[in-house]
């Protein structure tokens, strides 16, 4: 969401194939594509009307030749339209060139109260599930007005529609997807909002506060349709985020001293710290119901924005919606980066071949041809397609998480170790100062705070910090397969009332890893790869909508979910993990007192020792799945 948009301007029977394809590119290149584009299709704009009167604008890229029917192809969009005017074209017309050559109908529209359309908009429309009238309407009606008014009035369509969308555009696909209205034929929920607290505003309570900061400059309240953005709230002149973010000062300074109630949306967060009913109404994923047609849910391991809504927008489609084709693909991608030219590199990593169009060209574009063509034949696509790091090769599974996986548990244990049997030692915990005057930066690089490379970073930067715990295994003597879900159960204190408690699962490279070409500046050696991480906010331990203050010394049990993994550490690596209580500034301090932290003054943020028990007094490990080979 606030990257890739808003700056735009912009292991038994549990393997079908596990065979890495060969190297795929673009046969065509942006000027071939933007060429033929002008060659073969036509643009129209039009106001279509809602139920409720309201008109959204919309804009049509037909084929020039309607001697045959074309499929719809829809993506409702609150990042605009652009570029407005029939004689403008976009630079990419559909989700990707392969695509552009099967000359679909795309449709563009601005949704409510966004941009060139009417009405009033609101943060992830709430869904109703029962309409008593027309004034009752949501994305979902919506979606059904906007298909039935382009059936009617858009000619030469074969009476298929399809619809995809990428993080916010995401959003929008799901909720379209339980529009009910017949001719929709496939969805595409991309790195999908689903749920805004746990999505983008909040990590389990923790504010993001660099994404939501940098992002709510720029996204504004439109009192009235317009084709011209306003210009942003306030520029950030600092290129160092920690530097940036800390000289604030506390939380409650980005509201007051820059966005000064100017931003509704940005207020929001300060209105409802807490899961309460106003987020809840965001939350699509209990909606995901009664879809009758296909669904392709897509995502990355490294997005740096939706990858709750990945996961969980997957299980969600599955679990309430049995016996529909529900495919589940997930790369070596950042968020939205199967959309690009390559997905071959990040940072410091190389995954061995152009990822994004093979998945364009071998699964996208297959999929959409196969529901919207109405191709008779079978569609040679599996449940789910999902990359596997560590040993860069795509597999392919027909249930997700897979089948066969076996059951464990990672413990923490005394002196740094880290394995598969609890410690045997008496009383033994790990402490360290945390202080908010010098949190744990979220990354090694200078950035504006909001870096999606982190998530493969080299940890090697944490590590050397006394306010860093470090946990890991002997060298391993095979290779260690993790898949599914992780979960962090630990056992901590704090000399405070309130702590954040951060976890990181690292893959760390042998000591004579080799040096690679193409990043002569990068020692591999020891290298610290992130593999996936996760923070809470303490007070919601027990429950998101209640806060609730430590009791100061006393050890108490703290759940961290991770999120989903397909990697393998290889052998001679070890498994590493890291215990922290920032990651600063992709989320803002905590005070370490069990003050509101909206409100929190400078005065609060306070320094607090925080223990972390692998002994007598508590255990803590990571639940983890294991895939054999």
């Amino acid at each position: 969401m606030k990257t890739l948009f808003a700056f735009l301007a912009l292991i038994p029977a549990l393997s079908i194939a596990q065979t890495t394809p060969a190297a795929s590119s673009y046969p065509f290149t942006p000027a071939q594509d933007s060429a033929y584009a002008r060659e073969q299709y036509q643009k129209s704009e039009f106001m279509v009307p809602m139920r409720d009167g309201t008109k959204l604008f919309t804009q049509v890229y037909a084929p020039k030749d309607q001697s045959v029917k074309h499929p719809i192809l829809i993506q409702r969009t609150p990042y605009s339209c652009q570029p407005y005017g029939t004689d403008r074209f976009r630079r990419r017309i559909g989700p990707n060139p392969f695509m552009l050559r099967d000359n679909y109908i795309v449709v563009y529209q601005d949704v409510r109260g966004r941009w060139a359309s009417e009405g009033t908009f609101a943060e992830m429309t709430p869904h109703i599930d029962v309409k008593k009238s027309n004034a009752d309407h949501d994305e979902a009606s919506d979606t059904y007005d906007t298909i039935n008014w382009l059936l009617k009035n858009v000619p030469s369509h074969n009476g298929s529609v399809g619809q995809w969308g990428i993080s916010y555009p995401g959003f929008f696909a799901s909720a379209g997807a339980v529009s009910g209205h017949p001719a929709l034929k496939a969805s595409s929920p991309q790195a999908p909002m689903a749920d805004l607290w746990h999505d983008d505003t909040f990590h389990n309570g923790a504010f993001q506060i660099a994404a939501n900061f940098g992002f709510y400059a720029f996204f504004q309240e439109h009192k009235q349709p317009t084709k011209q953005n306003p210009p942003p709230l306030f520029e950030i002149n600092d290129p160092d985020g920690y530097h940036f973010y800390l000289n604030m000062g506390s939380t409650a300074n980005s509201e007051s001293q820059y966005y000064k109630g100017r931003n509704k949306y940005y207020h929001e967060s300060f209105d409802h710290p807490d899961y309460d009913d106003h987020w809840k109404k965001r939350n699509i994923l209990p909606h995901l119901k009664g879809i009758k047609h296909a669904v392709m849910v897509v995502g990355g391991w490294y997005d740096e924005q939706d990858l709750f809504g990945t996961f969980n927008t997957y299980k969600a489609i599955e679990k309430q919606n049995p016996g529909i084709q529900n495919i589940f693909v997930v790369g070596p991608w950042i968020h939205g980066g199967w959309a690009g030219s390559s997905g071959q590199t990040l940072a410091d990593l190389d995954f061995g071949s152009k990822t994004s169009p093979y998945y364009q060209e071998n699964i996208e574009a297959k999929f959409f041809r196969h529901y919207l063509f109405n191709e008779t034949t079978p569609l040679a696509l599996p449940e789910a397609t999902v990359f596997e790091t560590g040993t860069n090769r795509w597999r392919s599974f027909d249930t997700y998480p897979p089948k066969g996986l076996q059951q464990k548990q990672l413990y923490l244990q005394s002196s740094g170790k880290l394995g598969f049997s609890a410690s045997t030692a008496g009383a033994s915990f790990s402490e360290f100062l945390s202080d908010p005057a010098h949190p744990v930066p979220f990354a090694s690089k200078i950035n504006d705070g909001f870096s999606a490379e982190y998530m493969v970073d080299d940890q090697r930067f944490a590590s050397a910090r006394p306010d860093v715990l470090t946990f890991q295994t002997e060298p391993l003597t095979d290779d260690l397969t993790l898949a599914g879900p992780i979960l962090a159960q630990l056992t901590v204190s704090t000399t405070g009332t309130d702590a954040d408690w951060m976890v990181k699962v690292i893959d760390v490279y042998p000591p004579d890893a080799p040096q690679k070409p193409q990043k002569p500046d990068v020692v591999y050696g020891n290298y610290q790869q992130m593999i996936r991480s996760e923070i809470i906010r303490g007070r919601y331990r027990n429950n998101v909508s209640k806060p609730e203050a430590f009791k100061p010394n006393q050890p108490t049990p703290v759940a961290v979910e991770l999120q989903d993994v397909l990697h393998t550490f290889k052998k001679g690596h070890r498994l590493m993990v890291q215990v922290q209580s920032s990651c600063f500034p992709l989320a803002d301090r905590n005070p370490q007192k069990f003050v509101p932290v909206f409100s929190a003054k400078e005065s609060d943020y306070q320094k607090a020792t925080h223990r972390v028990y692998h002994g007598s007094q508590g255990t803590s490990f990571l639940k983890i799945g294991v895939l054999n080979p």
